[in-house]
């Protein structure tokens, strides 16, 4: 997992932000569901990393509404 940062989103164009938010949230959706079954995380800040990811990609997309 590529940690995504701000200027990475920038050089994105619109369809591949779309893309890879719909991922991020597939992949923590995934992951709170495993560790509400009781599995053991092999990386438990794996969901902070996450949420921040999701977050810079929706701050870039409000940006550039405004």
């Amino acid at each position: 997992m590529d940690i995504i940062t701000a200027k990475k989103v920038r050089e994105m164009d619109i369809r591949e932000r779309e893309r890879t938010l719909i991922n991020l949230r597939e992949e923590l959706m995934q992951l709170y569901s495993a560790q509400t079954g009781g599995g053991l995380s092999d990386n438990p800040a794996k969901a902070k990393i996450l949420r921040k990811q999701i977050a810079r990609i929706l701050t870039v997309i409000n940006e550039e509404k405004s």
